[in-house]
C-alpha cells in the first residue's frame, strides 16, 4: 500500500512539475549523482545573441555571437552541450551541422572543418568564430545550449557584403530554370541573390526591367524609374515581385551575388584586338585566367575598377566597368557596360583575374 501511494504521489509530481513550462529541469538525468537519483533545480538557463545579424565579406572572418546564463548563478561549472547549425539562403536548403561542443571538446562538419570554432572567452560564451569565409556561408546560424533536458536557442543571419548583378544565359533572354541559375552564378563566381541583397541593391539605384530568380524561388526585379514596360507609369519604384515559381517548369534571368576579391581584375592592354580564344590565352600568358562576370562586378563596386575599354569575359561576353561616369563611356549612370554575347571570332580587349597567393 505504502509503495503504491508513493508511486502516485511520484506521478502527480512530475505531472505538477511538467505544467509549468521552462520553470524547472532534470539535473544529472542521465548520468545520476552515484545513488541514481534524480534532483530537481530552481535553476534556469537563458540563451541569447547579442545582435541578430553579422556582416561579413568572402575571404574575411566573423564572429556569430552567442552567450547563456543561469538565473540564479551556479555555484560550480557545469558540462553543457552546444551545438551550432545552418541553414542556407537557397530554396530548398537543409540544415547542416557546424559544430558541437561538449565541455573542452568539440567536433566540427563538412566544409566548416578547420574553419570554425568557440570563442569561450568567458563563463557562458558560446560565440561562433569563423575563418575564410565563403561566398556560400551566408544564411542563418542557429545556436543551441543543452543542459540536461534544458534546452535553449537564438539565431544570427550572416550577410555578406557584396554586390547584386543581373545575368542573363548566354544562349537568351528567359532560359533559366531555377538550378540553371544556379548553376549560372556559380560559373561566374558569384551565388543566387538575397531578397535582402536585391531589396538594398534597389535602394542603391539599381533598375532593372527583366525578371529574375532569387535564392529564395521567387521571381523579382527592381525598378527605380517606372515606365510601360516595367509595370506601368503608374506603379511606384519599388521591386515587382512575380511570387514563387515553379523551379523546374518556369524560365527567367537571374540576380546573382558576389563579394569581395582574393585577387585583382585589371585590363590587359594588348598590342592588337583579340578573338576569345586569344583572349583566354593572354590572360594565362600574363599568370592570370580571363575574368569572370561576378568578378567583374566585385572589382567595380568594391574596388572601384573604372576602365572604358570593352573587353571579354570568361563567359563569352564583353564588358567594361565605370565609376566615374564621361563622354563616349556609355550611360550618365556608374555601371558595368555590357555589349551582350558576340561572335568568339570577333576582336576585344580582355579583363583577367590574378589570384592572391594565401
Amino acid at each position: 500500500m505504502m509503495i503504491c501511494c508513493l508511486q502516485t504521489l511520484l506521478l502527480f509530481g512530475a505531472q505538477l512539475v511538467f505544467s509549468i513550462p521552462n520553470s524547472f529541469f532534470y539535473h544529472d538525468f542521465l548520468n545520476g549523482n552515484g545513488n541514481k537519483e534524480i534532483h530537481f533545480s530552481g535553476v534556469k538557463l537563458h540563451v541569447d545573441s547579442a545582435q541578430p545579424s553579422v556582416f561579413a565579406v568572402t575571404g574575411g572572418n566573423a564572429t556569430m555571437p552567442c552567450s547563456f546564463w543561469y538565473e540564479p548563478e551556479l555555484s560550480s561549472p557545469r558540462d553543457i552541450r552546444v551545438k551550432w547549425s545552418w541553414l542556407p539562403t537557397a530554396a530548398g536548403g537543409q540544415e547542416t551541422d557546424v559544430l558541437v561542443a561538449i565541455g573542452s571538446r568539440s567536433r566540427t562538419f563538412g566544409d566548416f572543418r578547420g574553419r570554425v570554432q568557440l570563442r569561450q572567452d568567458f563563463p557562458g560564451d558560446a560565440a561562433l568564430v569563423m575563418t575564410k569565409l565563403l561566398l556560400n556561408d551566408a544564411g542563418r546560424y542557429h545556436c543551441e545550449v543543452v543542459d540536461g533536458l534544458e534546452d535553449k536557442s537564438t539565431s544570427v543571419y550572416l550577410e555578406l557584403q557584396g554586390v547584386v548583378f543581373p545575368y542573363q544565359h548566354p544562349r537568351g533572354h528567359y532560359y533559366l530554370s531555377f538550378l540553371g541559375a544556379q548553376q549560372a552564378c556559380e560559373e561566374q563566381g558569384s551565388i543566387l541573390a538575397t531578397f535582402t541583397q536585391l531589396f538594398q541593391s534597389w535602394k542603391e539605384g539599381l533598375n532593372w526591367c527583366n525578371a529574375g530568380w532569387l535564392a529564395d524561388g521567387t521571381v523579382q526585379y527592381p525598378i527605380t524609374q517606372p515606365r510601360v514596360p516595367c509595370g506601368g507609369h503608374g506603379l511606384a519604384p519599388g521591386v515587382r515581385s512575380y511570387g514563387r515559381r515553379h523551379l523546374h517548369l518556369h524560365r527567367y534571368d537571374v540576380f546573382c551575388f558576389s563579394s569581395s576579391l582574393r585577387g585583382k581584375v585589371y585590363y590587359l592592354k594588348p598590342s592588337h584586338k583579340m578573338n576569345l580564344t586569344e583572349a583566354q590565352q593572354a590572360c594565362q600568358k600574363d599568370g592570370a585566367e580571363i575574368a569572370k562576370v561576378g568578378q567583374l562586378y566585385a572589382a567595380w563596386k568594391l574596388t572601384g575598377l573604372d576602365s572604358c575599354d570593352a573587353g571579354w569575359l570568361a563567359d563569352g561576353s564583353v564588358r567594361y566597368p565605370i565609376t566615374r561616369p564621361r563622354r563616349n563611356c556609355g550611360p550618365s549612370e556608374p555601371g558595368v557596360r555590357s555589349f551582350g554575347f558576340p561572335p568568339p571570332q570577333h576582336k576585344h580587349g580582355v579583363y583577367c583575374y590574378k589570384a592572391v597567393d594565401e
